[in-house]
C-alpha cells in the first residue's frame, strides 16, 4: 500500500501483536529482493502460524495502531435518500473490518473555504502540470471517490451543526458545491465527521471509510451506502473532546434609551453621538462587570464597547470611538459566540473597535438670566391675563413617527411654592411653533412640569412656551 520491504525487515501483525522477520520475498513464483507500493506478492516470515490470520495486515512495526476513534472528512453518497444526523450509528467499513460507530458531522462552510484555498495554491505550485499523487492506504480509492487530502487544525473555530447540511447556504459566502459528477451534476458538500468506534480497529491514517445503514430491509429499492470518506487524524474521547472547537452564534437586542452630548465629526462635519446609554439587554441585577468591554453594534454597522452600568435598573453606558448617528429607541445588539466545550461559558467575540474619529462639542443654547425677572413678572401678570410663560428645558420620550418628541420639560410656569397638581389639564401652546399641549405632572420639585403633546413638538430645547388662561 505504501512504502517498501526486504528479506530480513521486521514486519508487525497489529491484530495478533507480534513481530516477525522477513526469510524471504517472491513474486509470480520467482524470488525478488524488495516489493513496493501496488506489488503482487508473497512474504515468508519465520515460526508463524498462517492459521492465525485469514485475512489483516502487515506493516513496519509501530505504524499501524489501535484507534478508538478517528475524525475524516467525509461526503454524502448522491443516492441514498436517508437523512445524516449526527449522533446517530453507521456500519463503518475501513480496511477489512466492518464496525458500528456513532457518528458527528460539523464544518461544511469551513471546509468548503479550506478545499478553495488548496485549489489555489496546488493550481499555483503545479503551474499547469499534472497533480502528483499521494500515497495510497486501505481502501486507497479516496483518490478517485473525490476525497481531497485535508489536514485538522485543531485551533479552527466550527459553526455548530446539528445535522449533515444537503447545500451549503448561499449567504455563508463558499461555493455551493465542491466538485461535480461525471454528468455534471453537483456532489453534496464535504464535512468533517467524528467517529467514535464502538469496537476499536487497527488502521492507518489516510484510509478510505464507508458508512452504511446496514439494517435497511434488504429488498427495499434503496441504497444503503450513507457516506464515504478518508481518515485524516485519531480522535479520543477522554482527551480530545475538549479540543473541538465548536460554537454556536448568540445576539442580544436592547435599545438607546438616552443620548450623550452632540459633537460635530471633523473630518465629514456630521453631528453624532460619542456616548449613548441602553436598556432592555440586562436585568437590574446582572453582574455588569462581565460584561464591560464587549462590543455592541447598531443597525447602520456603527461599533462601541460597553464601559459601565447606568442606574441600577440595567442601564449601560456605551462609548462609539468614532461616532454614531443614534437616535433614541433605536436597537443596540450585541454579538457574540460560546463554544460548546468550553466550561465557564464565556462570552467571545472576533470584532474590534474602530480607529477613533474627533470632533468639537456643540453646546445646546446658553439660557438668558437677565430675562428671568421679565418672566417671573410675566407669569404674575398672565395669572390673571393670557397665561404664565416659561421655557423648555428639556425633550424626552420615544421618538413619534413624524420625528417631534411626545414629551417637553418646562420651567417658569410655576414656582416651588405652587401647587401644580390643580393646573394638571391646563393646555400649554409653544410660541414658535403653535403646538398644543397640556400639563401633564410636576417634574421634580423646582416648579417644573412634563407638558404632553399628542402629535409630538418640534420646538428646540430653550423656546418658550405659554400657558393659556382657564
Amino acid at each position: 500500500l505504501s512504502g517498501s520491504a526486504r528479506p530480513n525487515d521486521m514486519v508487525e501483525f497489529p491484530t495478533l501483536a507480534t513481530q516477525k522477520k522477513i526469510k524471504g520475498l517472491q513474486m509470480f513464483r520467482r524470488k525478488a529482493n524488495i516489493i513496493q507500493q501496488g506489488d503482487r506478492a508473497g512474504i515468508c516470515v519465520s515460526n508463524f502460524d498462517a492459521k492465525l490470520m485469514e485475512r489483516g495486515t502487515i506493516a513496519s512495526p509501530g505504524t499501524i495502531k489501535l484507534i478508538h476513534g478517528a475524525i475524516a472528512v467525509v461526503r454524502k453518497v448522491r443516492f441514498f435518500k436517508g437523512q445524516l444526523n449526527s449522533g446517530g450509528k453507521f456500519h463503518i467499513s475501513v480496511g477489512h473490518q466492518t464496525v458500528m460507530a456513532t457518528v458527528t458531522f460539523w464544518g461544511a462552510r469551513e471546509i468548503a473555504k479550506q478545499v478553495e484555498r488548496e485549489q489555489e495554491s496546488q493550481q499555483m505550485a503545479s503551474n499547469g502540470n499534472a497533480p502528483i499523487l499521494g500515497k495510497s492506504s486501505l481502501g486507497g480509492t479516496a483518490d478517485l471517490a473525490g476525497l481531497p487530502r485535508l489536514k485538522f487544525d485543531w485551533n479552527q473555530d466550527f459553526l455548530h451543526q446539528d445535522n449533515y447540511l444537503e447545500t451549503i447556504p448561499a449567504s455563508d459566502d463558499v461555493l455551493p458545491s465542491q466538485g461535480e459528477t461525471s454528468n455534471g451534476d453537483s456532489q453534496p458538500p464535504l464535512h468533517w465527521a467524528r467517529l467514535e468506534f464502538l469496537t476499536p480497529v487497527y488502521c492507518p491514517m489516510d484510509s478510505l471509510v464507508i458508512g452504511s445503514r446496514l439494517d435497511t430491509e434488504v429488498n427495499a429499492n434503496a441504497c444503503r451506502l450513507a457516506f464515504s470518506g478518508r481518515l485524516v487524524e485519531r480522535y479520543d474521547e477522554r482527551l480530545d473532546n475538549g479540543r473541538l472547537k465548536s460554537y454556536t452564534e448568540k445576539e442580544k437586542v436592547g435599545r438607546c434609551c438616552r443620548l450623550g452630548d452632540p459633537y460635530r465629526r471633523s473630518d465629514d462635519n456630521k453631528l453624532v453621538r460619542y456616548e449613548v446609554f441602553g436598556t432592555d439587554l440586562f436585568k437590574k441585577e446582572t453582574n455588569m462587570s462581565q460584561f464591560v468591554g464587549l462590543l455592541i453594534e447598531t443597525d447602520s454597522g456603527d461599533v462601541g464597547s460597553i464601559q459601565s452600568s447606568f442606574g441600577s435598573s440595567g442601564k449601560f453606558r456605551v462609548h462609539f470611538p468614532a461616532g454614531t448617528a443614534l437616535r433614541e429607541g433605536d436597537s443596540l445588539y450585541l454579538r457574540f459566540k460560546r463554544y460548546a466545550n468550553d466550561p465557564r461559558k464565556a462570552i467571545h467575540q472576533d470584532g474590534a473597535l474602530p480607529q477613533a474619529r474627533i470632533g468639537s462639542r456643540v453646546d445646546p443654547p446658553v439660557k438668558k438670566k437677565k430675562k428671568k425677572n421679565c418672566i417671573n413678572n410675566a407669569d404674575e401678570q398672565s395669572n390673571t391675563n393670557n397665561g404664565a410663560v416659561g421655557e423648555i428645558e428639556k425633550l424626552k420620550g420615544d421618538i413619534l413617527e413624524n420625528g417631534k418628541s411626545p414629551l417637553a420639560i418646562v420651567s417658569g410656569l410655576f414656582t416651588m411654592e405652587d401647587d401644580i397638581s390643580k393646573h394638571k389639564g391646563r393646555k400649554v401652546v409653544a410660541i414658535t411653533t403653535e403646538e398644543e399641549g397640556f400639563i401633564h405632572g410636576s417634574f421634580g420639585k423646582m416648579g417644573k412640569v412634563k407638558v404632553s403633546f399628542e402629535n409630538g413638538v418640534s420646538a428646540e430645547v430653550g423656546s418658550r412656551v405659554e400657558m393659556l388662561a382657564i
